[in-house]
């Protein structure tokens, strides 16, 4: 009988996406001849991940993870909503986003390389899941909050349990005030941002191409009038617009707070908190946005 390698195993994993016990069993049932375990793995039906793989995945969940200062978001997409159930799957998802913050991981490549619990990488713990479960499956985005002194809050929205949901939010705020205070208004401010969808903490993080859209267009809108008024109106037209997509300047979706700002409520919280408090960096994750179905996905 031949020598089953373990590199014999990975080759025959790539090429079918079946998993590491189902890969090393087909090949100790053909000696060893990769074509023929393939063959086998097809005949016992385990070989299912590379036919999977061009299936549109726009469901699933997005995972939260914090610990002390840092946080992570990631979404990791399947084919139906009903495996966004599968104690399995919510499972890997959770497990991979304690990879991602346990590496301090946000870049997509680098986490699917990383080393998951269990054995492997994340990349193929993901292809043991497809195979096992399915239905093809996809770690799309990962995002990372970090903050040096202070805390990070997270929401969650449609939870489906501990760190899990369909929109994820991540709100980082610098400061060395009272944890006590710090903690729920972070979190105040994630279901805020999970709300509103702000683009950027202010207006100086803006793309600058949808500043550049956005006066475009209130130029066209008012051609025609003289230049210095004009200018005006453009001027405005952008504090109007900075007021809609900018965090620090939108109105708090609280109707406790009375219309005040999330920069004014930040600011008011100082006193409380026992110092300065910086609005450092926010994530939002929301399943399958810009996802395209085509027809026929389900």
């Amino acid at each position: 009988m031949a020598n089953v390698t373990a590199a014999m195993v990975k080759d025959l994993r790539d090429k079918t996406g079946a998993g590491m016990m189902d890969c090393k069993a087909a090949l100790t049932e053909t000696n060893a001849d990769l074509e023929a375990a393939v063959d086998w793995l097809r005949k016992k039906g385990l070989s299912r991940a590379a036919k999977k793989s061009g299936r549109i995945a726009a469901e699933g969940l997005i995972a939260a993870a914090v610990s002390g200062t840092d946080g992570v978001l990631i979404e990791v997409n399947s084919e139906t909503d009903f495996v966004a159930r599968n104690e399995e799957f919510q499972k890997l998802v959770r497990g991979i986003a304690a990879v991602a913050l346990k590496r301090g991981l946000s870049d997509v490549e680098a986490l699917k390389s990383a080393a998951y619990p269990s054995g492997g990488s994340v990349a193929e713990a993901l292809a043991n899941a497809i195979a096992t479960i399915g239905e093809n499956m996809n770690l799309r985005r990962a995002a990372r909050v970090h903050v040096g002194h202070g805390v990070v809050g997270q929401y969650l929205h449609n939870a489906f349990g501990e760190g899990l949901g369909k929109i994820g939010v991540l709100v980082g705020l610098e400061s060395s005030g009272k944890r006590e205070i710090l903690a729920p208004l972070a979190r105040l401010i994630a279901l805020h941002v999970a709300a509103a969808s702000p683009l950027a903490i202010d207006a100086g993080g803006l793309d600058p191409n949808a500043v550049a859209r956005e006066k475009s267009v209130l130029a066209e809108k008012n051609a025609g009038k003289p230049a210095h008024v004009l200018d005006r109106i453009i001027e405005s037209g952008l504090k109007t617009y900075y007021k809609e997509v900018c965090l620090i300047d939108q109105p708090s979706i609280h109707a406790e707070h009375g219309g005040k700002t999330i920069g004014q409520i930040l600011k008011e919280a100082e006193a409380a908190a026992g110092a300065p408090i910086a609005l450092k960096d926010f994530a939002r994750l929301a399943l399958g946005e810009g996802i395209e179905k085509r027809d026929g996905d389900g």
